[in-house]
């Protein structure tokens, strides 16, 4: 693994670098994106960053400087050649005092970048009993406040799924703690649309554009009648879900095989762009 904080790539990524005192780590008041990397090669780099920006601004932090973070990915990444790995980018409010407001510092920027197997070829979900809020300040921002997602995702694995599924305030299906969810209804791909509080996924986006699929808001409910349902993550790429709760699915189903062999045929397109 290696670092790179403000300016500098880290002698060790394992040493202490964020001042205690950061907004981010007191308070959860930052931003953050996850990237893939496929032989040393950011994927769809440009499109996170664009994201991470809007993050920023929706959380109030100062205009991001991309140009700074790609200093950062180019160093981290120049120091180890990742076959397959992940980059985490992090930008926070910076040093403040105690308590919510924020302080005058400048923010806090981190790169990270370290190796990470293959996903599996399909996984278990799990419907978590607590709604993301569509209405709220935060949704559809990534921000590091993550501890609903440590919740649902612990409430997941003990009944033995890799991933926590919500419905929003409506009833209606969202996401997961790191994903987003498509589904096949009479033959239609179908994914919740932003407005549902979902995060405008990278790789959900690609998959609208790169193989379609409609947009629509329904009661979780409807994935009882769902012939196919698969994630999609930066670390999951198109992966197939082969049980929800307690029923069984095809693993993988047809559309679920063509999604992910036309990911597999573009994602090149996108690496180191």
């Amino acid at each position: 693994m290696h670092a790179w904080m403000d300016g500098r790539l880290l002698p060790d990524a394992s040493a202490p670098a964020v001042v205690v005192s950061d907004h981010g780590f007191t308070v959860g008041d930052g931003v953050f994106e996850a990237v893939k990397v496929v032989e040393g090669q950011p994927f769809a780099l440009g499109r996170h960053l664009e994201r991470l920006e809007r993050s920023a601004a929706g959380l109030g932090l100062p205009a991001l400087d991309t140009d700074d973070v790609r200093r950062g990915v180019a160093a981290v990444l120049g120091a180890e050649h990742l076959p397959l790995g992940r980059l985490r980018i992090t930008y926070t409010g910076g040093p403040a005092p105690l308590g919510s407001g924020r302080g005058d510092s400048a923010p806090t920027l981190v790169v990270v970048a370290d190796g990470m197997g293959p996903a599996e070829p399909a996984t278990r979900v799990a419907t978590v009993p607590w709604p993301r809020n569509e209405r709220g300040a935060l949704a559809g921002l990534k921000t590091t406040s993550y501890a609903e997602n440590v919740v649902a995702l612990a409430e997941a694995k003990r009944r033995g799924a890799s991933e926590a599924i919500f419905a929003n305030l409506a009833g209606h299906l969202c996401e997961g703690t790191g994903s987003n969810v498509f589904y096949v209804v009479e033959g239609e791909l179908r994914t919740p649309t932003l407005a549902s509080g979902c995060l405008a996924g990278v790789t959900r986006g690609l998959v609208l554009e790169w193989f379609g699929g409609r947009e629509v808001d329904e009661p979780i409910e409807v994935v009882e009648q769902a012939s196919e349902v698969f994630l999609v993550s930066t670390t999951r790429d198109v992966q197939a879900v082969s049980r929800w709760d307690d029923r069984e699915l095809p693993t993988p189903g047809p559309v679920t095989r063509d999604a992910a062999r036309v990911w597999r045929e573009r994602e090149p397109e996108l690496l180191g762009a």
